[in-house]
């Protein structure tokens, strides 16, 4: 993941831009045909988003000296990722939504599961439902548990429906009927008769936004759908048709929750499945991190201005899951496995009334940011208190997108951390990082110990512009013998984009006991599917030979109420999948039934693809031993304290370099810290690999 700057005029043409807009920078990548990378980041606009995309691309125009009419000229192609769909739910900005349910079932949404995420905590209230119960409207019609007809549609309810919603200024309509997921002809037929009856013109079918058993997970992810969607779509449309206008010869691509990339119109009508859209990029970016078919094991620790986002990969593969919960309100889309807790550079430090102190998880955003950004900010930050332990530089950050101000910085820890807990300026700081770091270690457990895996044998990639900061520390403390520190770390995500196939997911439901499933029957199941996966890549652009599926199935025990997702190969084989499941079911759960009788309870297809990547031109090996820029105090941790420490400018460091810390490395987006037991080493693909507790 090399990202050596290279000069405005060596640039090959055509190009492949990557945008990720996160909650305090939105960062671009460019990466041209001979595998050059240039890097780029500006403010973000939270009030417009698109805003922060034209200027990042503004500011790299400006950079290389062309117009931004050439920028996105030759740029072959552009991939976005976007907080959108998921502020839209979190700051509860979406559309006025109407909901059409078979009698009988109108409350199924409020109701739920009855699941509490803490089952001793009895008091906290659910989220308010998207859709009150007199925007819930039945409709007379039944499909049976067969997917056969039972009772014939009632067009006459759908009428009455629509006059309700055109009186209460409806916006958007969420549609889920009962066992639709066997047969959503009575949906086909509700969706269309809306079209006659209703002016508005957004309508989200459950069973054409996620086609899978389970009432209340699929009429939720209906709605949710409904509810991001004339806010997600328009900005999409808009922000694809300007940047049409400013040249892009392409429609841009979208990332999706499930770590692949997708076209505005295919994602037009299920944005849903853009809620994790920024940090899903991060499976492209571990990719990134492995050597080309290396069943690597990596933990990415994506720490930006607001959050980390922590991901596993293990043998090569990232986890994929159907169950999502964003702010409450639950999903069924197929989603990389990501924890998210409030934890980055922006992340304020307080004190409460007890006198205790805390880190998060309120955040300073973008504006005003930390008070060392000088737009206004009193709170410390985690930022403030690097600068406060002489871990970041004063002056320029991210490239001259904003400029710290040390005092400022001190200012603010002093008067709102140090004098209410009467300690030093410097302790206080020291304790700021102290808990960070202890958030970030159990938001990695998470993900790693709780799910069966082995720290100790992963290597732990800290990215984000705040992530090498902290890799060591967290990387020591989880038993990882190894950390790596991506010169583009700083860019993460947005280098990920480019680093993504475009992906399709189907599913459909398949009811049937594993060792007596009829091959014949599966076989058709799996080709009605792949069909649809190749059709839509076909439409996307991609032939036969760039075109790979793959084939998986949900699993379970007889009785058991959640499926486990199995590979499933070209051949079906029920003792191989059998093996499979019992295996995965073993590293979830730690445990499994001998012999026990499996259900099947879905088919699923992955279509992928593939985009040709140039790998970048091979830095010249270190020639000489690098001379740190400048030498300074800086706070290590409680047993080494404050020491002198060297500062290497990263575009000294070349492959082949070693240097034992403690020591700090300044890259153009980032700044890596290396504690005093660490060594750390340039690799061949040019980023940072810390040996932790020393040489390898």
């Amino acid at each position: 993941m090399s990202a050596v700057p290279s000069l405005p005029g060596s640039l090959v043409v055509p190009w492949r831009i990557g945008v990720d807009v996160g909650g305090t920078f939105t960062d671009m990548v460019l990466r041209d045909a001979a595998g050059a990378v240039r890097i780029f980041k500006a403010p973000s606009v939270p009030a417009d988003p698109s805003e922060g995309v034209l200027g990042v691309l503004r500011l790299a125009a400006l950079q290389l000296d062309i117009s931004l009419t050439a920028l996105l000229r030759d740029c072959a192609l552009f991939v976005h990722g976007s907080t959108v769909a998921t502020n839209t739910i979190l700051e509860k900005k979406g559309a006025k939504v109407g909901m059409l349910t078979t009698e009988g079932f109108r409350d199924s949404l409020e109701i739920r599961r009855g699941i509490r995420d803490n089952q001793w905590d009895h008091r906290a209230p659910f989220p308010e439902v998207l859709v009150p119960r007199y925007l819930r409207l039945p409709v007379r019609g039944r499909i049976g548990a067969d997917g056969k007809e039972l009772a014939a549609l009632a067009p006459e309810d759908v009428d009455a429906a629509a006059k309700v919603f055109t009186a209460e200024g409806v916006e958007s309509v969420a549609v889920c009927l009962f066992n639709s997921f066997l047969d959503g002809a009575h949906e086909r037929s509700v969706g269309a008769q809306l079209g006659k009856v209703w002016s508005g013109k957004w309508v989200s079918l459950s069973s054409d936004v996620m086609p899978t058993m389970g009432e209340y997970e699929r009429g939720s992810t209906a709605v949710v759908n409904a509810y991001v969607a004339p806010k997600v779509t328009s900005y999409l449309r808009a922000l694809d048709e300007r940047l049409r206008q400013f040249g892009l010869p392409r429609s841009l691509l979208l990332l999706q929750s499930n770590g692949g990339a997708v076209s505005v119109d295919q994602v037009a009508a299920r944005p849903v499945m853009l809620v994790l859209s920024g940090p899903a990029a991060g499976v492209g970016a571990l990719k990134g991190c492995a050597a080309p078919g290396e069943k690597a094991n990596l933990i990415s620790m994506e720490i930006g201005g607001t959050s980390c986002d922590v991901m596993v990969m293990a043998g090569g593969d990232v986890p994929v899951t159907d169950e999502l919960t964003i702010d409450g309100y639950h999903l069924t889309t197929p989603s990389v496995e990501i924890h998210t807790v409030g934890a980055g550079g922006g992340t304020v430090a307080w004190v409460d009334d007890a006198g205790l102190l805390h880190v998060g998880p309120q955040g300073a955003g973008a504006r005003p940011g930390p008070a060392a950004y000088g737009l206004g900010g009193e709170n410390p930050t985690v930022t403030d208190a690097q600068l406060v332990l002489g871990r970041l530089r004063p002056g320029p950050l991210a490239g001259g997108a904003v400029t710290l101000d040390g005092a400022l910085a001190r200012k603010a820890v002093e008067t709102k951390l140090a004098k209410p807990l009467g300690l030093s300026v410097e302790d206080a700081a020291a304790g700021v990082i102290r808990l960070l770091e202890q958030n970030l270690l159990h938001a990695v457990e998470r993900l790693s110990i709780e799910r069966g895996h082995n720290p100790a044998t992963f290597t732990l990639v800290a990215a984000g512009g705040a992530g090498p900061m902290h890799g060591t520390a967290v990387a020591r403390a989880l038993g990882c013998r190894r950390t790596l520190l991506p010169r583009a770390a700083g860019a993460f995500c947005a280098m990920g984009m480019l680093q993504s196939d475009v992906r399709q997911d189907y599913l459909q439901v398949f009811l049937a006991d594993l060792d007596k499933a009829e091959a014949a029957s599966l076989e058709a199941g799996f080709a009605q599917i792949e069909t649809r996966a190749r059709e839509a890549l076909a439409r996307d652009g991609f032939g036969a030979d760039a075109v790979v599926i793959e084939r998986e199935a949900d699993l379970r025990y007889d009785g058991q109420q959640w499926p486990v997702r199995v590979a499933i190969g070209a051949v079906f084989d029920p003792k191989a999948a059998r093996k499979a499941f019992e295996a995965e079911h073993q590293r979830l759960f730690g445990h499994i039934q001998p012999g026990g009788r499996i259900d099947i309870t879905a088919l699923r297809v992955v279509g992928r693809g593939r985009l040709d990547w140039t790998p970048p031109a091979a830095r010249p090996p270190q020639v000489g031993t690098p001379k740190p820029r400048e030498t300074r105090k800086v706070w290590i941790d409680p047993a080494s304290g404050w020491r002198d420490v060297p500062i290497y400018d990263g575009a000294d460091l070349a492959p082949g370099c070693k240097i034992n810390g403690p020591l700090l490395v300044e890259e153009r987006t980032m700044t890596a810290f290396v504690g005093p037991a660490d060594t750390l080493e340039v690799d061949a693909r040019d980023d940072f690999l810390v040996h932790v507790g020393g040489a390898p």
